[in-house]
């Protein structure tokens, strides 16, 4: 087997191999054992649209480090910047492309204005998530490394209000089935476990496929809070490390009554989803005309061809996800079932904008519109292999958000899946 994909593949057959029995009486079951043995450019300033009463987070790791303008490549800025006039011409061709190409010239203003919005309309009516206008006055630049995703003491009813709504309004489930362990409902126990996993293995596989996503997105979010938890705050430094206790309160087979493991076999398939799509994509980047406008052309070639070996590396993977079973069903009824998904996963991008911690926020928007590129991608195979080999791509394109959100969050769960083999490690001599 390709080396390149041996950790993966190992990591998962060393996981599998701690569920296995070879009879007899059984050692006591490690930490690491109950909680691995079953897996197999933002706008922080848009209100809420659900509720007014957001408590906004008050601790100083809650912020978030914005760019000054004078930090933002030229070839970056939004139009509200000015631009030398090579990066403003390169940053002109790239929008006409991704805006279905150049509107014809001997067309009235006011009739190219109107095209503009038919397009605008166009591409929202594809999209899984609301996506931030870049040309708003309230839209910032952040350098992500500046504001790494981590532990920020964000929590209680107003951050677990953000996930029930989630959960209990947007995954196709009914209010009488309750979630397990869901903190703001009373009466836990294995019946309502039972009932609720009864439930959704009824429903059809994309519905059921829709949990798994969000189940996968929060337990990659928690793990991410685990590994980079604030374990020392003094006025000399701050450490941020792994917090073994905090780990297994989230995924332990015994403390979450089960329910851990089977978030972290979640977190997997959202792990394999996004790989797919990522190998799908590929000629969509391949393109001559598809170009990273920094306003640098050498930096910019050569981060293309980074992209692409990046990329083709993705496609070798032998053992990709299967989307087919995917809304293969009557043609009506799957066309009505992909509008109902679509609408769903866009409702869940809108309640970011109700956290109220801005890093969490931050965080939380980029990985959630990254997972609705992901679904994009997916639903546009036939688009994609219809894309003309030069010229703008009139019905399958990109915008500078999605590929960024597309990147940052594949790099999110690769990190999770990572961090879960340093938990591993550290749970091993843990009863």
């Amino acid at each position: 087997m390709d080396h390149r994909w041996g950790f993966l593949i190992g990591f998962l057959g060393a996981v599998g191999l701690l569920g296995s029995g070879h009879g007899g009486q059984q050692p006591p079951e490690t930490a690491a054992q109950r909680c691995f043995c079953q897996v197999r450019g933002v706008n922080l300033k848009r209100p809420c649209p659900f509720w007014n009463d957001i408590s906004q987070c008050g601790r100083r790791d809650c912020a978030v480090k914005l760019c000054q303008s004078d930090e933002v490549p030229d070839g970056i800025k939004s139009a509200s910047y000015k631009y030398s006039e090579e990066a403003n011409n390169l940053i002109e061709e790239c929008e006409q492309a991704e805006r279905l190409g150049a509107v014809d010239e001997s067309l009235s203003e006011e009739t190219q204005k109107a095209v503009l919005q038919w397009t605008k309309h166009d591409d929202s009516s594809d999209n899984f998530c609301e996506a931030d206008d870049i040309q708003s006055p309230d839209a910032e630049y952040v350098d992500l490394l500046l504001n790494p995703e981590r532990y920020t003491g964000y929590k209680g009813p107003d951050a677990w209000m953000i996930w029930n709504v989630i959960y209990e309004e947007n995954c196709f489930k009914p209010q009488t089935i309750k979630r397990p362990l869901n903190p703001l409902a009373s009466g836990h126990g294995k019946s309502e476990e039972n009932t609720f996993y009864s439930w959704l293995e009824g429903l059809c596989v994309e519905k059921r496929a829709f949990y798994r996503l969000i189940s996968g997105l929060h337990a990659s979010i928690n793990v991410h809070l685990s590994a980079r938890y604030l374990l020392q705050d003094t006025w000399l430094e701050k450490i941020w490390g792994h917090n073994i206790t905090e780990f297994q309160q989230r995924f332990d087979g015994i403390l979450t009554e089960g329910e851990g493991p089977r978030r972290l076999k979640n977190l997997y398939f959202l792990y394999l989803i996004e790989l797919r799509a990522l190998s799908k994509v590929v000629p969509f980047f391949e393109r001559q005309d598809f170009q990273l406008f920094t306003g640098n052309k050498v930096q910019d070639a050569e981060n293309k061809m980074l992209l692409l070996e990046i990329l083709h590396e993705i496609k070798s993977f032998p053992l990709h996800f299967d989307e087919n079973s995917f809304f293969a069903g009557d043609k009506k009824e799957a066309n009505k079932l992909k509008e109902d998904f679509r609408l769903h996963f866009r409702n869940i991008s809108r309640i970011m904008d109700c956290v109220g911690c801005l890093k969490c926020r931050l965080w939380g928007k980029l990985q959630t519109q990254g997972l609705g590129t992901a679904l994009k991608i997916l639903f546009s195979e036939k688009l994609i292999a219809n894309m003309p080999e030069s010229g703008p791509s009139y019905e399958f394109h990109l915008t500078r958000q999605e590929i960024v959100s597309l990147f940052n969050a594949f790099g999110r769960i690769s990190t999770s899946v990572k961090e879960l083999e340093n938990f591993r490690n550290l749970l091993q001599n843990i009863h």
